[in-house]
Formats: structure tokens, sequence, C-alpha cells
């Protein structure tokens, strides 16, 4: 395994992930209060929106940020229509359930893009703030794209297609992100002196505790998991390898960095468990969250973290023309 793979695979944050995913398979009873939890996954969305503004108030806004905003855009309505084909075809599911699965598969995981971040940081690639907005702007499109699939001609109720509308574009994650994103815009690296002790120097410890409680969920929901085929298994490993290839190219070709060519890679690659479940709990309930959540949170987000971040880090680096530089 090459430095990239080890720095990835050894960093404090992976081996939380992991240390979770022990304890539950070995039947632990260790866990993390849901209310704590949810504090910390509003902490580290609060804290990454900031740092993201901040960055963009010392940049600037230029061609690069608005070609990133299009491609990201464009990738959350593309890639669930492939998605869905897929889990149609291969993957033996009805159309209500394709599409469903289909929306997570174009949408994106916070928590997959802040933990790349940090490993992508620790191999001298950061990627630029922007990307925080670029990331926003990728869960609206996946979810309108995988309901449109799924129901056709659309909905049968127009009060429900309104909370529907609602719910993507005012749901927690969005309004926190770009709010956070706005605050650290606004108030520039001299307004965030004030807060960086709390939103700075902890971001790192509670994102280790945040994947320690990730890893025991995603462990516990595989062993309690019956509607998994081999076939839905092995779609959800592809499409994160498929899908990070596609994001991580285009990120190129359209003259990232090597840090946020991979950060649009991973977006690509991540699938959302928070907001895209709570979307199709409103607009599909016949959807079986059986599927659609245990692949997202159990098959590809662990993957993801222990394998793929590494790999779409070390594709952007060749891509770029660093490649040759990694030991």
């Amino acid at each position: 395994m090459d430095a990239v793979g080890i720095q990835a695979l050894t960093s404090p944050v992976v081996l939380f992930f992991v240390l979770g995913l022990l304890a539950a398979f070995a039947r632990s009873d260790l866990a993390i209060p849901e209310a704590i939890a949810k504090g910390m996954s509003l902490y580290l969305m609060a804290a990454i929106g900031l740092k993201g503004g901040i960055e963009v108030a010392e940049s600037g806004l230029d061609g690069t940020v608005l070609a990133a905003l299009a491609a990201g855009i464009g990738a959350g309505f593309v890639m669930p229509l492939y998605a869905y084909w897929v889990l149609k075809g291969f993957g033996k599911l009805d159309r209500i359930n394709a599409g469903a699965v289909a929306a997570h598969y174009g949408s994106i995981s916070v928590v997959t893009f802040v933990t790349a971040v940090e490993i992508f940081e620790l191999q001298g690639n950061p990627p630029e703030g922007y990307m925080v907005a670029v990331m926003a702007s990728m869960e609206s499109p996946a979810i309108l794209a995988g309901l449109l699939l799924a129901r056709g001609a659309g909905s049968e109720d127009g009060q429900s297609t309104k909370e529907l509308l609602h719910e993507v574009m005012f749901n927690a994650s969005v309004v926190l992100l770009l709010g956070a994103f706005a605050i650290g815009w606004i108030a520039g690296p001299e307004g965030f002196s004030d807060v960086e002790p709390f939103f700075g120097a902890m971001f790192k410890g509670v994102l280790c505790i945040f994947l320690l409680d990730m890893g025991l969920i995603a462990a516990r929901r595989v062993m309690d998991s019956r509607a998994l085929t081999w076939r839905l298994v092995a779609i959800a490993i592809a499409l994160p390898l498929v899908n990070g290839v596609i994001g991580t190219a285009l990120g190129v070709g359209i003259g990232l960095d090597t840090g946020s060519a991979a950060a649009l890679g991973v977006l690509c690659a991540s699938a959302s468990y928070i907001a895209v479940p709570a979307a199709m709990r409103l607009a599909l309930p016949e959807a079986d969250p059986g599927i659609y959540l245990t692949m997202s949170l159990s098959i590809t987000f662990p993957f993801n973290v222990l394998i793929n971040i590494a790999l779409i880090g070390a594709l952007a680096a060749i891509l770029t023309g660093e490649g040759a530089a990694i030991p």
C-alpha cells in the first residue's frame, strides 16, 4: 500500500470509525446517546460551513467556483439516472424502490465529505472552501430526479408535493450548511477569530466521536438487515467507485486543484443517509427503508471511509500530475 493509502487508513477519524464497527460486531453495549449524536452532527455541519465561507471570503468568487457549482448540480441530476437503470435491471428492484435508492446515490453525505477533507488536508491537498457550497447544492437535485424516476408522472397529492419541496429546499442540513457558509463569508477571518476555539480546535475531536457512533450504527444495521441481496451489495460498492472516478475526472476537467477535484469525486461517490431518507419517508412512504438506508449507510458509507476516499485522492493526484510526487 502506498503512502496515501496508509495515511488514510491510519488517521484517527478512520480508526475511530473502525473501532465503532468492531465494537458493534463484538456486540458491545457501547453507544452514543441520540441527543449527543444529533448535537455533534449539527456542530460538524456548522463548522464546515463556516470554514468554507471564510475561505471564499479570502479568495473571492470566480469562474472556477461557478464551474464547480454547475458540475455538482449537474452530477446531482445525472447520477440518479444511470443508478436507477442499474438498480432496476441488475438489482431487480421495482420502480418505487429503484427511484428511492437512486436518489440516495445522486445526493451526498456530509460526514463522508468532512472525513475526506480531514484526510486530504493530512496529505497536503486541502480542498478549496467553496466546495462546501458545491456540497450543499448537490442534495436537492438528486432528490427531485429520484422522485421523477419513481413517480413517473409526478405526485397524486398537491399538498404532499408542496411539503416535499419545502423539505428538499429547507431541510436541516441544507439550511445549516448554507447559513453557516454565508455567516463565514460575511464575518471573514477577523470575525471567525472570536469563535475559532470552539469551531476550529474542537473540530477533529468531535468528528472522531461522531464517526465512532456512525461505525456502531452501520455495523448494527448490517447485522439486523434482511432486505439486502448480493446484487444490491455489489451495486452499493460499484456505484461509489464509478461515481468517484466520474466526479474526480470532471473536477480535473474543469480546472480544479488536486484537493478540490478529489473532494468533488468524494461528493459524487458518497450516498446520503440523512436528508434523502427524510425526504423519501415523506414522498415515497411505500419505498423500503431497509433497502435504501442499509445500502447507503451500512455498505457505501464504510466502503467510502475505509477504501474509496484513499482511491479517489490517489486518482486526483495522478490526473493532476501530482501522483509522481507521492512516495
